[in-house]
């Protein structure tokens, strides 16, 4: 990967069209907002994984809404700034649609890369907690081609009508997000810790826990987690010598879920 002369901006768990949530609009629009604002000096942008709170590529069907935000990506993409696209586990069944439609550069797994001389760790997040073993089984369960082929035959209407009942009943609709655990529990955090026992690493930054958290991890080493554009409308920025989390409320002020 080309090293990027700019700044190089992090978001995560937009959870766009979430069935669960009463603002998703509102959400979206200021989203665009924000990408709008960014365009002015961004070398990159990093979508770090459940961008959309359901997402499945028929061959012939592309879900409903999102138009704004595609149409600014698109837009973003067509200006020469390079995006990258990671699968989180409510948007993993991306597939080649939107990377020939938008031009992002997909990833589905843990990627590391050197900017300005500091080595980054991306990820969503899930699947690398070593403690969550029933997501680590659903996981197998969502990547399977067999299971994905067969979906695929379902009409589409039946399909998304499907995964908005289970979203339904994720956690996103309780609200229940679950606080740091602690540097001893935190599953994230251990994994990170476990990847610094056998390479050097400046920056860790995952989604995935809709936490806004920017910790010191070993001597040198910073463990991030990028929040999310649901209560915290976060995201990170780095501008090749540090990297900054911020919020964002934009001209108005922020919706309310």
């Amino acid at each position: 990967m080309t090293d990027y002369q700019g700044k190089i901006y992090f978001i995560s768990d937009t959870h766009l069209g979430a069935p669960a949530l009463s603002n998703n609009l509102e959400r979206e629009k200021l989203l665009v907002r924000w990408l709008d604002e960014i365009k002015q000096d961004a070398a990159a942008l990093f979508l770090m994984g459940d961008i959309f709170d359901y997402w499945f590529e028929y061959k012939t069907v592309a879900p409903r809404g999102f138009t704004r935000f595609l149409g600014k990506l698109a837009e973003l993409s067509d200006s020469g700034i390079p995006i990258h696209f990671f699968t989180g586990n409510h948007d993993v069944w991306v597939f080649d649609y939107l990377p020939k439609e938008i031009g992002f550069q997909l990833h589905r797994e843990e990627m590391r890369v050197t900017l300005s001389g500091k080595k980054f760790f991306l990820a969503h997040g899930d699947g690398l907690d070593p403690y969550d073993k029933g997501y680590h089984f659903l996981k197998k369960l969502f990547t399977n081609r067999f299971l994905q082929w067969l979906n695929s035959w379902l009409h589409p209407d039946v399909g998304i009508r499907l995964a908005h009942a289970w979203s339904k009943k994720s956690r996103l609709s309780k609200g229940m997000f679950v606080p740091f655990k602690g540097e001893d529990a935190e599953g994230l955090y251990l994994f990170a810790k476990s990847v610094l026992e056998q390479e050097e690493v400046d920056y860790f930054i995952f989604g995935h826990r809709h936490l806004l958290l920017d910790l010191p991890l070993g001597k040198k080493s910073r463990y991030i987690n990028l929040g999310d554009w649901i209560t915290h409308f976060s995201y990170g920025v780095f501008d090749g010598n540090k990297f900054e989390l911020k919020t964002y409320k934009g001209p108005g002020e922020k919706p309310k879920n």
